[in-house]
């Protein structure tokens, strides 16, 4: 349901118009944009630092559905998404472009509410809507989004940086986007069945939002240098701790011990887990969207990041001779398997 329920057809604003309507209300917040939208390109200025540049594309029926996804919520998780890029590489987002292709079914009054989420996002986070391009669609809604950040040299952080007992440490709990995401289905699958049912999603709030309105770890590169700690690698959590961590050691040429019981679950995560007859841990390990940060850190920084409520340490980098191994809660060795998203699976 739109927050305005009138409904203006795209044809009466024209291209130019709609990019003007949907970003008149955007402020430039960031010393290091020069120059924001209304031009043929942006111009943004460093001084002294590295740009990073990420670029996530979300395709309706894809990676989203609009049954049950409010398109500001939408707009929002687009911005967070490419953001959590940027500080997957220990840098600070300060910018983003915003490219839609989209059907005639979508009135004006509807990109104004996704338009709404952005804007939510950009202030939330004091990044900067920059550039971007409208288009027609045959399909449906396709946004993407670019995020530029920034950085000190000395500070970004890539995947392939892991040394052999680095400590493997992740931020928050996982899990609870994918049991949101079962969640959404099941009351879809309910309300095609009997439409004169309502949604039950009372009680459910930590896990929806975790779907539907997920949060870039921007506080993280900022908390690290604050603790003295660089770490050697890093990635953030989109497809699934398991896949991720098969990147790292992949880019590093490591191999991995990973702790089942250190892998930190949200109470409501689990409990939804068992309620689905899943497996909470393999939920951790293969749901995604998450967006959270997975590093690593030499074992001399431990100390530094040992007590911190918002870190876990789950694990270690080994010699690739070793393999990626889950150690079960009955200190079982297995080998670890990824079982996380591929868009083209």
């Amino acid at each position: 349901m739109l927050e305005n329920s009138s409904k203006t057809d795209l044809s009466s604003l024209g291209e130019f118009g709609l990019i003007d309507h949907l970003t008149k209300h955007f402020e430039i917040v960031n010393e290091s944009s020069i120059k924001g939208v209304g031009d043929d390109a942006a111009v943004i200025e460093y001084s002294g630092k590295q740009t990073l540049v990420s670029t996530d594309m979300l395709v309706e029926g894809v990676h989203f559905d609009l049954s049950y996804v409010p398109l500001k919520h939408l707009g929002y998780k687009a911005v967070t998404v490419n953001l959590s890029d940027i500080c997957a590489m220990n840098a600070m987002p300060k910018q983003i472009t915003v490219s839609i292709a989209v059907s005639s079914r979508f009135p004006v009054e509807a990109l104004e509410e996704l338009y709404s989420g952005i804007q939510a996002a950009c202030n939330n986070y004091k990044v900067d809507l920059v550039g971007g391009d409208t288009t027609t669609s045959l399909t449906g809604l396709i946004i993407s989004v670019t995020a530029i950040g920034e950085a000190l040299k000395e500070d970004i952080t890539f995947r392939n940086g892991a040394n052999d007992k680095d400590l493997i440490c992740v931020t928050g709990d996982l899990g609870g986007a994918y049991m949101g995401l079962q969640l959404l289905e099941r009351e879809k699958s309910v309300f095609k069945d009997n439409p004169n049912l309502q949604p039950d999603l009372e009680g459910n709030d930590y896990i929806l939002e975790r779907q539907l309105k997920p949060e870039a770890r921007i506080d993280i590169p900022i908390l690290l240098k604050a603790l003295g700690v660089k770490p050697t690698s890093m990635i953030d959590v989109s497809d699934g701790l398991a896949s991720e961590l098969f990147h790292l050691c992949k880019q590093s040429d490591k191999g991995c011990q990973l702790f089942e019981e250190k892998i930190p679950i949200d109470p409501m995560t689990y409990d939804r887990a068992r309620q689905f007859n899943l497996d909470p841990t393999l939920c951790a390990l293969s749901g995604g969207e998450d967006y959270e940060l997975l590093f690593t850190v030499p074992l001399a920084d431990h100390e530094k990041i040992a007590n911190h409520p918002d870190i876990t340490i789950i694990g270690h980098m080994t010699p690739r001779s070793e393999g990626l191994n889950l150690i079960t809660k009955n200190l079982v060795s297995a080998p670890l398997k990824a079982q996380g998203w591929d868009s083209f699976k």
